[in-house]
């Protein structure tokens, strides 16, 4: 019956290829139809699509989670349905393929989630790569721009990967999402001005590499992240340089100790409590990932784009945002008297997921405002996005305490991945606040 389901799951990717004539009203029409259809008429004429879990709560289950991310979708990129068409067939073809490949060729297991397995992955890869590369030729008016093929290429990749993360998160909803994302940012670059960007690089650069090198292994010498923790900065420091030079490097790095030594704040209270950080305050690898990720993405961007304004400002915001929700944790935990659950503002616990208190967010706040300062100070952003970026960080850190309070405590994300959420919200919000007229 998964097989079926799977093949359902494939074919109704056929149904994108239409997007190439329909305006965005009419695919939204289609797709709000598709929703309401799946939800009461499909389960009522086919019972078995639906698996047993889904049963007596139809709302959260894969048939209509689909038609609702493509919903979504067009309503998102409304001017540009040939990027809603790709991130479609990446979650038709791919999501679906790497399920039945992956229970049938399995290959191994991967060692960051043990029910995902490199079969599927690669199956993932190639063929929703595969269909997002058709897709971009048949949405094209013309020859098709082959930046954008290994755009789609990229996204089916980093969707693939997004998908074998440890979240119990519907794919039907991270897939579409993180495959759409990837598209939008690529499609507004120059991949000339990155290479250029790359052949330009002087002995300068060549020497922060180096001394990035050199802050990673100190580092991991001092003990406040992990060996693996200490890689996966190393890299994303020189992603960051690579990508917006010495500015984006220096609010990296400034970010990182202000996160560092504000987790070492009260420690042994914190430990005596059993609030700590794991591993005696280390960070390791996925911390990196989920805190730094976006903004190194944005770096990338901004690399590649002949404006780079907007990326800067994304950047600035994913840092300044992960950054001062950390301090207003680790402060909240260490010093907070008390602590209201950001969803009822019933008092609980220090430590608790989804709580804060005044101490926390008043250093919150102070963190943000001279994070953001110093990315103003350094040339990132200008004077006048300092309000707007402290405002984004501090709507998206509530967010994250009502996503903490909800779903991380239900067990549906990791807190890395709540992390990463939390990030790209600021970055996002930054980025809507600062494109209003």
């Amino acid at each position: 019956m998964e097989t079926q389901r799977q093949l359902v799951h494939v074919s109704v990717g056929v149904f994108a290829l239409l997007l190439r004539w329909l305006t965005w009203p009419q695919a939204a029409l289609f797709a709000a139809a598709a929703v309401a259809f799946n939800l009461t008429v499909l389960p009522r004429l086919a019972p078995q699509v639906l698996r047993d879990a889904d049963r007596h709560r139809p709302w959260s289950s894969g048939i209509v989670l689909y038609p609702l991310a493509v919903f979504g979708l067009v309503l998102a990129f409304r001017d540009r349905l040939d990027l809603v068409a790709t991130a479609w067939v990446i979650l038709a073809a791919g999501d679906g393929l790497a399920t039945l490949v992956g229970g049938r060729v399995p290959i191994a297991q991967l060692p960051w989630n043990r029910q995902k397995s490199a079969g599927g992955l690669v199956a993932f890869i190639f063929s929703g790569g595969a269909a997002a590369a058709g897709m971009v030729w048949w949405m094209a008016p013309a020859a098709p721009d082959l930046w954008m093929v290994a755009a789609a290429v990229a996204a089916a990749t980093i969707a693939g990967f997004a998908e074998t993360v440890p979240i119990t998160l519907d794919d039907n909803l991270t897939v579409p999402a993180t495959a759409a994302v990837v598209l939008w940012s690529l499609a507004a670059t120059d991949p000339a001005l990155l290479w250029q960007r790359w052949a330009s690089m002087d002995v300068a650069t060549w020497a922060l590499l180096g001394l990035n090198a050199a802050v990673a292994i100190l580092g991991w010498a001092a003990r406040t992240v992990t060996a693996a923790g200490a890689v996966t900065g190393m890299i994303i420091g020189a992603v960051m340089i690579i990508g917006a030079g010495m500015p984006g490097w220096a609010l990296l790095i400034t970010t990182f100790v202000t996160v560092s030594l504000t987790t070492r704040l009260g420690h042994a209270r914190k430990s005596a409590a059993g609030i700590g950080e794991d591993r005696g305050g280390r960070r390791g690898p996925g911390n990196a990932i989920a805190n730094t990720g976006i903004a190194a993405w944005a770096a990338l961007v901004a690399a590649a784009s002949p404006d780079p304004a907007l990326a800067h400002l994304a950047l600035v915001a994913a840092l300044v945002t992960a950054g001062s929700d950390t301090v207003a944790s680790e402060v909240g935990k260490a010093y907070g008297r008390t602590t209201w659950l950001v969803t009822s503002f019933e008092r609980v616990p220090r430590g608790t997921t989804g709580a804060i208190s005044l101490e926390g967010t008043l250093a919150g706040l102070l963190s943000a405002a001279l994070l953001t300062g110093f990315g103003a100070w350094v040339g990132l952003v200008p004077v006048s996005a300092v309000p707007l970026v402290v405002i984004a960080a501090t709507v998206a850190s509530l967010v994250e305490g009502v996503i903490g309070a909800t779903v991380e405590a239900r067990g549906m994300l990791t807190n890395d991945a709540v992390n990463f959420v939390n990030s790209a919200i600021g970055a996002g919000l930054a980025m809507l606040i600062w494109s209003i007229p």
